[in-house]
């Protein structure tokens, strides 16, 4: 069970990171033969699919190149200025799993996958912008769940760079093309006017701590640069503008936060790419709060639910807007699950 998560996740990675391909294929091999990984994966036998128990590997191995504790594995990894071989990747793998077996075994057990991807932040900027001019252009008071680094906390101090224009901060340090197909369904020249910004997450990320910093760098693919490099971005951009992200569950988070009602504000609760990893439970109690905030909203005191989540009946990334109690429901777009490219195209949701 536990090599066929490793190998279906792979091919998830196929076309994106050829490095994690060969590494989980390899890896789901040397599973089935009972090597080293099967004891590193120790305990991890019956974890959920959603847990991504393969990602969890790769994210652990990263982790230790980007140490700078594998210096033969580190001649693989982009990430470390080194080029992948692929006939030669696995004998370095397996040396390091042996050297270090105690650790990635922690490291694999001891924590989920938290990408916080800052490219996301094009998709929540267009979704604020069109919410916001739904209710009337009230200011935004942005709640995310999951919110890991709380990396996209800020997304009205992100340039985001379009052939004709620049939205957000031109100054930013996080220089973002988005790489949009159209254009938010709202004025562009408004800018997103913020009340108050927060976040919780189970696990949050000291983002401005060197282990903050390697941990989120380790679930980045290794032969993805690019995004490297604008994670680190996001996180210079953090350790200028702090935004605190709460450690609590995140259904009983929104319940206190969602208690209070702001006159003039529109209360958007955000999430993106953690779906998957909450339990049915909380899943449940996350919406009757919400249900219950929806049910108290006015025109005044509006509420929204903006997501950016992977879609079962279509396999793309969708973002999808509620907003209480005009009543509306809004697929604005679909893009790939790092939030781009993205393509606008506005239209009902569950209809």
């Amino acid at each position: 069970m536990l090599a066929k998560l490793f190998r279906d996740i792979s091919e998830t990675c196929r076309p994106g990171s050829p490095l994690t391909y060969h590494l989980l294929n390899s890896a789901a091999d040397d599973l089935d033969a009972g090597g080293v990984t099967a004891r590193v994966m120790a305990g991890s036998e019956r974890d959920r699919p959603g847990t991504v128990p393969g990602l969890r590997f790769a994210g652990a191995v990263h982790r230790v190149v980007l140490d700078g504790r594998a210096p033969n594995l580190a001649a693989h990894y982009p990430s470390m200025g080194g080029t992948p071989r692929f006939e030669a990747l696995w004998p370095d793998v397996e040396a390091v799993l042996k050297e270090h077996e105690s650790e990635v075994r922690q490291l694999v057990r001891g924590s989920a996958v938290q990408t916080n991807e800052p490219g996301r932040n094009g998709p929540l900027y267009g979704g604020l912008l069109v919410a916001s001019e739904r209710v009337g252009g009230f200011p935004v008071r942005l709640l995310e769940v999951g919110a890991s680094g709380g990396l996209n906390l800020r997304p009205h101090k992100v340039a985001y760079v379009l052939p004709d224009r620049v939205l957000g901060d031109p100054d930013s340090v996080l220089q973002l093309d988005p790489e949009w197909t159209g254009l938010p369904p709202a004025d562009l020249s408004r800018s997103l006017e913020m009340h108050s910004r927060a976040g919780c997450d189970v696990n949050p990320v000291d983002v401005t701590a060197k282990e903050g910093q390697l941990h989120l760098s380790s679930f980045v693919w290794a032969d993805q640069v690019h995004r490297m490099e604008r994670l680190r971005a996001a996180m210079r951009l953090a350790a200028a503008d702090p935004v605190r992200v709460e450690r609590a569950d995140g259904a009983e988070w929104l319940e206190r936060q969602l208690a209070e009602a702001h006159d003039g504000v529109l209360t958007v609760v955000w999430h993106s790419v953690m779906w998957q990893y909450a339990s049915p439970s909380e899943r449940e109690r996350g919406r009757a709060a919400l249900a219950e905030a929806a049910a108290r909203a006015t025109e005044r005191t509006p509420l929204a639910l903006l997501v950016f989540e992977p879609r079962r009946a279509t396999a793309q990334f969708e973002l999808l807007l509620k907003l209480w109690p005009a009543g509306l429901s809004l697929r604005l777009g679909h893009g790939r699950g790092h939030g781009l490219p993205f393509t606008w195209a506005e239209q009902p949701w569950g209809r």
